[in-house]
């Protein structure tokens, strides 16, 4: 198997990207958040101590995308034109699915940035509500779409 992180003495090295050329590259993530429905009702009702939850967790996810490249070492710095957090809630199953969209015309891929954006604002919200209920869950980190490039597009069977 190859590795195109490592050189040729196993040494960790960023993928030179250089002669590629710009396309537009679109990625889709989510992060699941499991929590009880009760919490749920009140995050939706603007009841948690700490204020907007699902507002805060918004602008978490937009700031990590954007910071991905200081976060995971060999990613590359990109000029994201696009970041967008969205939260999709079900009150009987005390679930929150936050997904985070990331376009950006580059020469390589947008997946660890909607990875990272996801995750985070799922976090922000355990860490917002934490004094409620530190029962909470973070976790089903993954791809959903991403499109753009050599590899092109990739839909995660479940669907979007």
């Amino acid at each position: 198997m190859n590795f195109n992180h490592f050189d040729e003495r196993g040494n960790a090295v960023m993928v030179d990207v250089s002669a590629k050329q710009p396309t537009l590259r679109t990625a889709i993530a989510e992060a699941t958040v499991r929590l009880s429905p009760e919490l749920l009702a009140a995050i939706q009702a603007g009841g948690v101590a700490k204020g907007d939850v699902l507002g805060v967790a918004r602008l978490a996810g937009i700031q990590a995308a954007k910071r991905t490249p200081e976060l995971i070492p060999l990613s590359h710095p990109l000029a994201i034109h696009h970041v967008a957090v969205d939260f999709e809630q079900d009150q009987s199953a005390g679930r929150i699915a936050v997904r985070c969209t990331v376009r950006a015309m580059e020469r390589t891929g947008v997946e660890m940035e909607a990875m990272t954006g996801a995750t985070l604002a799922a976090l922000t919200i355990y860490d917002m509500c934490k004094g409620s209920d530190k029962s909470i869950t973070v976790g089903e980190i993954r791809l959903l779409f991403k499109e753009g490039g050599k590899s092109g597009v990739y839909r995660r069977e479940e669907g979007v």
